[in-house]
């Protein structure tokens, strides 16, 4: 396994995590099922010397009796305490071929953890003690120590492997797992941060989009609850552009709701957005509305990119819904000017008002959204008082 692909534990001392995190649960079906390995092999080593034990030595044969009874509860051990298990009941083969079963599980054991010193100190000690089992317990044949020596140097080597692949096999599939659960986690981020930006790019059209509805309805209707001198006609006229404005509000509202995203294929499943060729209208709306502005548009091209008309367009309108808020009946002075080389520059100028339209109230986040939309698109606004006038000034390259 690469090193790109190796789990913390093998990255470094100070965030290595317990070999145990590499270590599956232990059911009573696998604990059954390794037990059952373990007397098999201590039954197929002993089985080669319990005969000529009894015959001949019968005290070898009740101390290897001994040693694999001992062998077998001493190995559930191996977990809490794996080095000193291994070495133990590899120490017990070396008189007791009824301890190779769980010598051999407790050194497999072992080497999952993948530590060099550890095993190389559990591979000298089976060795060994299996060298010396063979020289002790051989009845009836010739000893060749070269043959027994190379048997016991290739089982133990085996085992060793056989316990280091499982490691590693184990490790893999705790990083892919580790991988996977990230991954997800990563997803379910990038869900919720994308809905918190959706919700707050259609909080900004909402907020750009009724403000200047709303107002117009506010002052309309401040009118006919303050002044007491209009005429039927006057008071009709009034309500006519209350319902007219309150109309356009709702048209605009399902507009912006209608930027949602279809939940089947993604798309936009309508683009009912402002550009810069509504800019006019916006004006002579306005002006309809009884507000009075003086215009100057000193643009060196007409093809103004869609985003960057958009982001104008939501400019002058927040600029006239400010100044027909805090100064009704004032003038205010529109001058957009700029070229694809300099860029757009929008420039809002209206006197101080002396009074507020009454039940008009404003949580002052207009401008500040404006700021941080002109932001995005690489431009930059501002707000200022000059003297006696308010200034509303900003700027939006075209490649935008």
């Amino acid at each position: 396994m690469s090193p790109r692909c190796r789990s913390p534990y093998h990255r470094g001392v100070s965030t290595r995590p317990s070999p145990e995190r590499f270590q599956p649960p232990l059911e009573w079906y696998s604990h059954a099922w390794r037990l059952a390995v373990c007397l098999g092999i201590s039954l197929l080593i002993w089985s080669q010397a319990w005969t000529a034990q009894w015959e001949d030595h019968r005290v070898l044969f009740w101390l290897d009796t001994a040693g694999g009874l001992a062998s077998f509860p001493l190995v559930m051990l191996r977990r809490r305490w794996p080095l000193t298990v291994a070495v133990l009941t590899g120490l017990m083969t070396l008189f007791s071929g009824g301890a190779a079963g769980p010598a051999t599980l407790a050194a497999v054991s072992l080497a999952t953890r993948r530590q060099l010193v550890p095993i190389i100190v559990v591979g000298v000690v089976g060795v060994i003690a299996g060298q010396g089992y063979a020289d002790t317990q051989d009845f009836g044949r010739d000893p060749n120590f070269w043959f027994d020596f190379f048997v016991n140097v290739t089982f133990n080597v085996a085992i060793l492997g056989w316990g280091m692949y499982i490691g590693s096999r184990r490790e893999l599939l705790w990083t892919l797992r580790d991988r996977a659960e990230r991954a997800e986690t990563e997803q379910e981020l990038r869900i919720s941060s994308a809905r918190g930006n959706e919700r707050a790019r259609i909080a900004r059209e909402m907020h750009d989009v009724l403000a200047h509805r709303i107002s117009q309805v506010s002052m309309h209707a401040g009118a006919l609850a303050y002044r007491e001198d209009l005429t039927a006609d006057q008071m009709r006229s009034s309500a006519a552009i209350i319902k007219d404005q309150a109309n356009e509000a709702l048209t605009d509202l399902r507009a912006v709701l209608g930027v949602l995203r279809a939940p089947d294929t993604g798309e936009l499943l309508d683009r009912p957005q402002p550009t810069y060729a509504d800019l006019r209208g916006l004006i002579q709306e306005a002006r309809g509305a009884g507000m009075h502005i003086e215009f100057t548009e000193l643009l060196a091209a007409d093809d103004v990119p869609e985003l960057v008309g958009r982001t104008v367009y939501r400019i002058v309108q927040e600029g006239l819904t400010n100044a027909r808020k805090h100064a009704p009946g004032a003038l205010v002075q529109v001058r957009l000017s700029g070229s694809p080389e300099s860029g757009v520059d929008v420039m809002l100028r209206n006197p101080l008002g002396f009074a507020s339209i009454p039940g008009a109230p404003g949580a002052g986040l207009g401008l500040v959204g404006l700021g941080e939309r002109a932001a995005l698109r690489g431009g930059v606004l501002e707000h200022r008082k000059d003297g006696s006038t308010f200034v509303l000034h900003g700027w939006i390259p075209w490649a935008a």
